[in-house]
């Protein structure tokens, strides 16, 4: 029998309040508030603490406070990464994102959903669907990425996108829901 972190990341429907999600879930904030409280003037400590936190970083991670996670340990960026103010990923499944990725203020990254029938909500039960980003990717402020998206390196989401699906490489999107409005 599969435990509820084991469905929660295979994407099956799970109970997020299984002690040890809510341990896991716990121990990521305790890192968060550390690290959401630390100077500016110590970048050694802030970058050991997101380290500490993530499941796998690059070179040159920075990410400015306030950052907000479920977990921390299910999401994954590559070098050169940045995050401006605010950034809030639910890293309920994995969130990759490559190299050379930059993310504008107020973005949310989400991999969490819920049912649509109101008495499978009603329980309390979640899912998840994993989130990737390629390399060289640009996400503007205020943008949202939901559940399950993928996209392709050299993308640029505009500022107050909602991508609510996957797109190719070589792209510029934007606008509620995202859709291409350039090429790259």
């Amino acid at each position: 029998m599969m435990t509820e972190l084991e469905k929660m990341l295979s994407g099956q429907s799970y109970n997020p309040m299984d002690k040890t999600l809510i341990k896991m879930r716990f121990d990521a904030r305790i890192l968060l508030e550390t690290f959401n409280q630390t100077s500016v003037r110590k970048l050694g400590a802030r970058k050991k603490l997101l380290k500490n936190l993530f499941g796998s970083t690059g070179k040159d991670l920075y990410i400015e406070p306030t950052f907000n996670c479920d977990y921390g340990s299910n999401i994954h960026v590559g070098n050169h990464f940045y995050a401006n103010f605010n950034c809030v990923i639910l890293d309920v499944a994995e969130v990759r994102i490559g190299d050379n990725c930059f993310i504008a203020p107020q973005v949310g990254i989400y991999t969490a959903t819920h049912p649509i029938d109101p008495v499978e909500r009603a329980k309390g039960i979640e899912s998840a669907k994993p989130v990737n980003i390629g390399n060289n990717c640009w996400i503007g402020g205020n943008a949202v990425i939901n559940p399950g998206v993928s996209l392709g390196n050299n993308v640029v989401v505009g500022a107050g996108a909602v991508v609510t699906k996957s797109f190719g490489d070589n792209v510029v999107i934007a606008g509620n829901p995202a859709k291409v409005i350039k090429r790259v």
